[in-house]
């Protein structure tokens, strides 16, 4: 389980835009540049015993296991030596989410906790140890995702000699995340699931943007950036932290920060209260909604998200039918053979729509913009006055929410709508039938253990968002029986009225 906590009251994801190049190449040309003290890091298959560290393929030398207690009482150690107030929760290992914080006193209802000063924070402001590196990162405007994990890696690299390394080393070597699927165990795992297209373009948008910064800044500056230390492997991991861990700060203008210890809190389907700054503590806090005994874990809500979502971000899925924000997304695409396809896709080209859309829908229903994108995908030439009036209400980006409703057409858009949820309905349970006969048989036992864990995760993802979806086939199944019974009803009508005039 993913144990780090993260509140948004909105879906915060990266934006991996193109670096800027600095107005000059010119670099600190008032004093001599000094190499970094970075922990050389070599990632190969082999291990030899000279003054280097060398580790083996896919591991970071810095961080603890997932489930490790033991860094713990150093990290809080640290942190109360370093401001943070007297607390009412300790690190523990933990049912759910492999530790987390546990209550040591009785904690009420609407009581407010952590109280983490702004000098813990770690944000795009936070001082370098090594200030030449996050000087020319500045220089060539890196937005604050990149900087962030570049920040990470070189304080993490530097070991005791920085100011976070009893943070560092309590967390996770290799964090919860999509990030460290390969692309064989996505295909396999996550097929039926839109999930997979989004995993694939964040592990993609991950790797370009390495890839960015070691072109345009690294290789430039190797004594400040050395590729032992930056690498594909540790952004690997230093995204995975911050994607797991980065909180977004409503009160102070939507500011990100790792927070440590609120990042030991985990998620519950049940609870509301979310991590933001407190301006009249001058902290980071939560309110309970509940009360606590002490011994119980107690939760946080990482924001409204699906299901997926919570794969994607946290490593974890929770139990089916426990999270009321949970959906799945349904691809709709327009038919290449329609006689209007060119003129349609103009349409939704022009309010940022493809020919094929993704649409969420949950257990009580789905969005408006679903039913609009059906109306235009099954509308007949006769309407091609229709279609931009369509395309508008499909898109998200229109300011006012219309329920544009066209009788005419109701019918053929739910039919269209049923039609490609059974078409995933089918994707699912193929996936679901065959999970009990996949080969696991490996040589390793830490792998064969890693692959069962994926299959259960991808198990109960998969079982999660077929349930929506056969909640939203019989409900479309009922909508259909009841226009065509009306239909037939009416027709009746008429027939008997026609035949009273023979």
């Amino acid at each position: 389980m993913a144990e780090a906590s993260r509140s948004f009251h909105t879906t915060l994801l990266p934006t991996f835009s193109h670096l800027h190049k600095p107005q000059s190449q010119t670099f600190f040309t008032t004093a001599p540049r000094r190499r970094c003290a970075h922990q050389v890091i070599h990632c190969s298959v082999s291990t030899t015993n000279d003054a280097k560290t060398t580790v083996t393929q896919n591991t970071i030398p810095w961080g603890c296991d997932i489930d490790s207690l033991e860094n713990a009482s150093a990290l809080q150690k640290w942190l109360s030596d370093s401001g943070l107030p007297q607390q009412k929760m300790a690190i523990q290992k933990v049912d759910v989410g492999e530790r987390g914080l546990v209550a040591l006193k009785n904690v009420r209802k609407r009581e407010k906790l952590l109280f983490v000063p702004p000098s813990l924070f770690i944000t795009a402001e936070s001082e370098w140890s090594c200030p030449e590196a996050g000087e020319v990162l500045k220089q060539y405007s890196v937005p604050d995702w990149p900087l962030l994990a570049t920040y990470l890696i070189c304080e993490a690299s530097l070991l005791k000699s920085s100011r976070w390394s009893n943070y560092i080393s309590a967390l996770p070597r290799q964090p919860y995340s999509l990030l460290y699927w390969t692309r064989a165990e996505l295909d396999r795992y996550l097929e039926a699931s839109q999930i997979r297209e989004r995993a694939i373009e964040r592990i993609t948008n991950v790797i370009g943007t390495y890839n960015d910064l070691r072109l345009r800044i690294f290789s430039k500056h190797p004594d400040l950036f050395p590729e032992e230390v930056f690498n594909m492997e540790t952004f690997r991991w230093s995204f995975g932290i911050l994607f797991s861990r980065l909180v977004r700060l409503p009160s102070m203008g939507g500011r990100v920060a790792l927070v440590p210890w609120a990042d030991m809190l985990n998620h519950s389907c049940e609870v509301e209260n979310f991590l933001d700054y407190d301006k009249s503590s001058q902290g980071v806090v939560f309110t309970t909604d509940r009360p606590y005994q002490p011994g119980e874990q107690v939760f946080i809500s990482y924001g409204k998200k699906s299901n997926g979502e919570l794969l994607l971000s946290y490593g974890f899925v929770p139990r089916e039918g426990t999270n009321p924000c949970d959906s799945v997304e349904l691809p709709l695409s327009l038919k290449k053979s329609d006689k209007c396809y060119k003129e349609k896709l103009e349409a939704l080209k022009k309010h940022g729509l493809s020919a094929s859309q993704c649409f969420p829908i949950q257990i009580t229903g789905w969005p408006l913009e679903l039913m609009a994108y059906a109306y235009l995908a099954v509308s007949p030439p006769s309407m091609s006055g229709k279609f931009e009036e369509m395309a508008s209400a499909a898109s998200n980006k229109t300011t006012s929410k219309k329920d544009t409703k066209y009788p005419e057409l109701e019918e053929r858009a739910l039919q269209f709508i049923l039609d490609n949820c059974e078409s995933s309905i089918f994707k699912y349970s193929k996936f679901l039938q065959a999970s009990g006969s996949m080969d696991l048989d490996v040589t390793s036992p830490k792998q064969l253990n890693r692959r069962v864990f994926l299959k259960q995760l991808a198990v109960d993802l998969c079982t999660s968002e077929q349930r929506i979806l056969f909640r939203a086939q019989y409900i479309l199944r009922r909508r259909l029986r009841d226009i065509r019974s009306g239909e037939l009803k009416a027709l009746r009508l008429f027939d008997n009225f026609r035949n009273l005039f023979k």
